[in-house]
């Protein structure tokens, strides 16, 4: 008997048709992949299994009876549980609180926040029960929800892009966890663009385009091309990177500390480096490291660094303003795209002034026939899929709305662009256009600092690299020097510091380079 059978489905919005007569079959144990590209409908078809929207015609079977999963409370009844890709979080409450809120209430707070601790553990998913939620990097967000649908002993687990913002041991560790669920009869949908994941974890995959399946395959008979051909009709582009060409110093940040603006941020500790123009520089590191905290002192956020601590072409902006910032050259993309990067109840027109403000007349008075051409003319060129400019920020595809950001930034032709997870949940075809874009502001000879948990994005568009840890930065390497291995141990905070510099009597004058001799990978040679 299938754990769960849909038949016809279809979900018709205004501008677009999200499902169109989608059928899909689980298996009870079965790893089942969902693959599409952006905006193809995998995300609409998980919230109708889910209860969180109803569809317009088609039959759901649970377990061989026919069901109408009216919300997501009896889609948690019925044993479905949900971790997605934009979260569904209070700030302001506990991470135990927000657990507890998506259960049946028949155990007591504190009682949940042992068993969260126990789930932690046994699962190796590190989440402070106590932490309250804004303190949360996307990282330790992401495994919140996943502890959360854990604790509710699922039939069926829908996980939606659930390591995009997860380490390379963490989704190993993740995996193992998911393989051991599967084995004791647990069906989990998987919705990745991580075309290597899906052909190591799934069992089956179902391929869907333009709201339509489009074929079902056994992934792990599939190369990473031919899934590409299944998913957007080709193969992503081949990136060119071409060696770097650094000129002058764009950024540079000395001996930047400071204290955590509260008790669960982390603490900048002494973080010194330089982003030269015409270089692409990426910091590796596993979540809650102090990437928030770097991100807000570098974008304007936080202005509590010490004068002289972060200058921008020899300018000090350590106390300037966002806006300063920006009228220097300084644009920034955050890694939380729904509500930082973007104002959800908002159309793109009207989001696009959040960091534009060429449209703005004599006086402050918004032309709005030029707000809505720049915004065309992003979904145009970035190939964002939307209703149009007046499209509210929410109705997109996280992908699609990730393509949007980015190309407003971009398109700002910066001097100096910060991006914090550029690719987070973006498909293999809209990954690749964005590093490409990337790479190309590279070569105009803009600087690049680059925040990414995806170790293969970093060392695929990158020049050197940078880890962060415990609110400390390593050394930087050229990205030819680098290995997986050896990134994936700084990230634990294990590297050689630099050698102390010669002292008055003349010591020894000689260059010591900090770093092992490294094993160059297959990937590098």
């Amino acid at each position: 008997m299938l754990r769960l059978e849909l038949a016809g489905i279809t979900k018709q919005y205004p501008a677009v048709r999200a499902n169109d007569d989608v059928c899909l079959r689980v298996a009870p144990g079965q790893i089942h992949a969902v693959l599409g590209e952006n905006g193809a409908g995998k995300s609409t078809l998980m919230k109708i299994i889910y209860g969180a929207v109803q569809p317009d015609a088609g039959e759901v079977r649970w377990n061989g009876q026919p069901v109408r999963i009216a919300n997501p409370q009896q889609a948690r009844q019925l044993g479905i549980a949900m971790v997605f890709q934009h979260f569904s979080l209070f700030d302001t409450l506990s991470a135990a609180e927000n657990i507890w809120l998506g259960l049946d209430k028949s155990l007591p707070l504190p009682q949940v926040t042992e068993r969260i601790r126990g789930v932690s553990k046994d699962y190796g998913i590190e989440v402070d029960p106590l932490r309250p939620v804004h303190t949360l990097s996307v990282g330790e967000r992401q495994r919140v929800e996943i502890v959360r649908a854990l604790l509710t002993n699922p039939q069926l687990l829908i996980l939606d892009e659930p390591t995009s913002v997860l380490t390379p041991q963490a989704v190993q560790t993740l995996f193992v966890t998911l393989r051991q669920l599967a084995k004791e009869g647990c069906s989990i949908l998987y919705i990745s663009h991580k075309l290597d994941e899906i052909r190591e974890l799934c069992h089956h995959c179902t391929v869907m385009r333009g709201g339509k399946v489009t074929g079902e395959v056994d992934p792990t008979q599939q190369t990473n091309a031919s899934l590409s051909r299944l998913m957007i009709g080709a193969e992503p582009p081949e990136l060119a990177h071409r060696p770097a060409n650094p000129g002058g110093i764009a950024l540079e940040v000395k001996n930047l500390s400071l204290a955590k603006g509260g008790p669960f941020g982390r603490t900048l500790d002494g973080i010194g480096f330089q982003v030269r123009a015409g270089e692409i520089v990426g910091i590796a590191g596993v979540s809650g490291n102090g990437q928030q905290e770097l991100m807000a002192a570098l974008s304007g956020e936080d202005t509590r660094a010490t004068p002289g601590t972060i200058t921008l072409f020899g300018t000090d902006i350590a106390s300037a303003s966002p806006r300063k910032r920006r009228r220097l050259g300084l644009n920034f993309v955050p890694e939380e795209r729904l509500g930082r990067g973007a104002v959800p109840t908002m159309s793109l027109a009207e989001n696009t002034l959040l960091t534009r403000t060429e449209a703005i007349g004599t006086g402050g008075w918004l032309r709005t026939g030029a707000v809505k051409a720049m915004a065309e003319d992003l979904i145009r060129r970035f190939n964002v899929k939307a209703g149009g400019a007046g499209a509210a920020a929410k109705s997109l595809s996280g992908g699609n709305l990730q393509k949007f950001i980015v190309g407003r930034e971009i398109d700002a032709k910066p001097k100096l662009l910060i991006v914090s997870q550029p690719t987070w949940g973006v498909d293999v075809g809209a990954a690749a256009f964005i590093r490409g874009e990337l790479l190309r502001l590279r070569d105009e000879g803009c600087a690049l600092l680059i925040v990414s948990e995806e170790l293969d994005e970093l060392f695929e568009i990158s020049d050197r690299l940078l880890v962060i840890a415990q609110g400390k930065v390593s050394p930087s390497i050229p990205v030819a020097e680098a290995t997986v291995e050896m990134i994936g141990q700084w990230m634990s905070g294990l590297w050689d510091e630099p050698p102390p510099p010669t002292d008055a009597d003349g010591a020894s004058s000689a260059v010591v380079h900090p770093f092992p001799a490294p094993v160059r990978s297959a990937r590098h040679a």
